[in-house]
């Protein structure tokens, strides 16, 4: 395999079952078959030699390579250019537009757009995380080639091509001349597809790129960054489930938070908190099906739950796995272990539910009204929540220590009752009204008492600590706090000093039990970047939103952190990073086109 590439130096395409991450040199090196969270087949960012890739190398020398999207959608081109030749590459994975049952495919699609080269191709699966052996065969008919991958679990692969291929070992390759005008297609899928003439590739490839674009043209967003805003609007909907309408956290696992450390998770499944934050901004941009789909897929969870619901499901719904180390990979550069699955899986974090609450009282606002039987769900995690808002727990970092009274979780338990109490009143649904709005005042003033360090002259993180941390953002962005309060001024100020990095918002400074520095943390960061608009401080918040867009890649995504050299640390893309910026992104466009922001907008 080529020399491995950074987080960053990838493009992301999906087809709503599963996503690959292409580099910039054009080689597909992660792809989880045929759903997000299945084993991997490619995986050659976690480890080059073992992982598996497949890569497409123009022998241009010395030529340079651009990428980029093609507009309004989530279809990646990279472009080789030399003085002798220019080649495009349309890499797509095309959506099941009909909602049948056809199985994923990976379309790429070369065209010389000028001179002549030879493309040197090697697809290189690597089963099951690396784990499996098969064995490799092809054949050429009518000048198209079937190169076949056994697997020995069942599972198979099949390449078509143009042109011949040739059973290199465990791996396909072929070198074929292009010549201007001409086009050569790779299909890669399951054993059982069907090979498709060159029309039908065409037409394909044009259904997929109406659908997205169709899609995009949904949203009413018109201020501002309108392509970045779009863009991170269609990373989180290439990380929805269009089978299940879940939410994965993130495409990847394993891609370290700390560089060569052990903060390496799985994030291939759906957090009630991260897809909850997911709908609402989808919302404000005018998509109301995946905030209906997704909220479809909660009450499933939540009619059967009896008010304690998971932190994370699996994007089916069942349970996620419990953490397994891949001993057997590298690591991306050298960090391990590499986990599947996810031990916080277990833990305790009462945040999700105000997470849950504010989703589902935005999507009965502007989407679908709550049916009966999900509202007495909606009930019994209410009154969960008025029976434990007092318990310790692991908090939104999964802190994997003892629990904590923590400010942001109380707060959030303070959003589930406020948005039920106010769901209830706005839609005559039937709830125990006077006892809800008796916890949510005892737990408002619990907050001012509990976490309002006097001394300090700001809010603390947790009972019993003087720190504070990067969740506690979100005070006024629920509408706890006013974000021109002295208090919360002061806390903001606190925040600034003691986590700001030029901007960049860290979550915490404070020891978690676990080795390594991980980077400041892009949610944080953007939410940073909203509380200092709603405060007024309009110039500020616009030049640190503008220096945490520099900091994106070359195709605008993020991943969930930063180091202080500017490389992307964590899994990748992150929804979590997108949702916070069509949030900031949002209110200070508002706020520099009013006279002054408006503080409870």
């Amino acid at each position: 395999m080529a020399d491995a590439r950074g987080i960053g130096d990838h493009g992301a395409i999906g087809n709503l079952e599963t996503i690959a991450l292409i580099d910039t040199k054009g080689t597909v090196d992660y792809l989880c078959w045929p759903c997000l969270d299945s084993p991997s087949v490619f995986a050659g960012l976690l480890d080059p030699d073992k992982g598996g890739h497949f890569s497409i190398q123009p022998d241009m020398p010395g030529g340079r390579i651009m990428q980029m999207y093609l507009p309004d959608t989530n279809i990646l081109l990279t472009r080789w250019m030399s003085d002798g030749a220019s080649i495009d590459l349309v890499d797509l994975m095309p959506v099941d537009v009909d909602g049948g049952d056809v199985s994923s495919r990976l379309i790429r699609r070369l065209t010389c757009t000028r001179g002549e080269a030879t493309i040197r191709i090697r697809c290189a699966p690597r089963f099951d995380y690396g784990r499996q052996g098969y064995a490799a065969s092809a054949q050429t008919t009518d000048g198209i080639a079937r190169g076949q991958f056994d697997h020995d679990a069942g599972l198979g692969l099949t390449l078509y091509a143009d042109g011949d291929l040739v059973a290199d070992g465990c791996d396909l390759t072929a070198d074929l001349h292009i010549a201007a005008g001409e086009t050569i297609t790779l299909v890669l899928g399951n054993v059982d597809d069907p090979v498709c003439d060159a029309d039908q590739i065409a037409a394909i490839i044009d259904g997929d790129i109406a659908f997205w674009r169709d899609w995009s043209n949904q949203s009413n967003y018109r201020g501002r960054w309108r392509e970045t805003v779009h863009r991170s609007a269609l990373v989180l909907k290439l990380l929805t489930s269009r089978k299940h309408g879940s939410i994965a956290a993130a495409a990847t696992f394993g891609l370290p938070e700390a560089p060569g450390g052990v903060r390496n998770w799985d994030y291939r499944a759906t957090w009630i908190r991260d897809s909850s934050f997911t709908v609402y901004a989808l919302i404000r941009l005018g998509f109301q099906d995946e905030a209906v789909a997704f909220l479809h897929w909660t009450m499933d969870r939540v009619r059967h739950c009896e008010g304690h619901l998971g932190v994370m499901y699996a994007l089916d719904g069942g349970d996620v796995q419990d953490e397994q180390d891949l001993d057997h990979l590298a690591g991306f550069e050298g960090a391990k272990p590499i986990r599947i699955g996810n031990g916080a899986n277990t833990q305790t974090q009462h945040d999700i539910y105000g997470a849950l609450l504010d989703a589902t009282y935005l999507g009965n606002k502007y989407g679908e009204a709550i049916s009966h039987d999900a509202w007495q769900g909606i009930i019994k995690v209410v009154d969960h929540v008025c029976e434990t808002w007092r318990d310790p727990d692991s908090g939104i970092w999964e802190v994997r220590g003892p629990p904590r009274e923590y400010l942001h979780s109380r707060l959030m338990n303070w959003v589930a009752i406020d948005r039920a109490v106010r769901l209830a009143q706005k839609r005559s649904l039937p709830a125990p009204l006077v006892r809800w709005s008796e916890t949510r005042t005892e737990i408002h003033d619990d907050i001012w008492a509990s976490f309002w360090n006097e001394d300090l002259g700001r809010f603390v993180r947790s009972k019993g600590e003087t720190v504070v941390d990067g969740a506690m953002l979100m005070m006024p962005l629920v509408r706890f706090v006013s974000p021109t309060d002295p208090k919360w001024l002061a806390t903001l100020d606190a925040i600034t000093a003691d986590l700001s990095d030029d901007g960049m918002i860290y979550r915490y400074r404070t020891d978690d039990g676990l080795p390594g520095q991980e980077g400041t943390f892009v949610a944080c960061s953007f939410w940073y970047v909203e509380c200092l608009a709603r405060a007024g401080r309009i110039d500020e918040a616009r030049l640190n939103f503008e220096k945490l867009l520099a900091h994106g890649n070359h195709l605008s995504l993020f991943a969930e952190e930063i180091a202080q050299d500017g490389r992307f640390l964590g899994n990748f893309p992150q929804g979590f990073s997108h949702l916070a910026l069509i949030s900031a992104a949002f209110y200070l466009d508002r706020a520099l086109s009013d006279a002054g922001p408006t503080v409870w907008a």
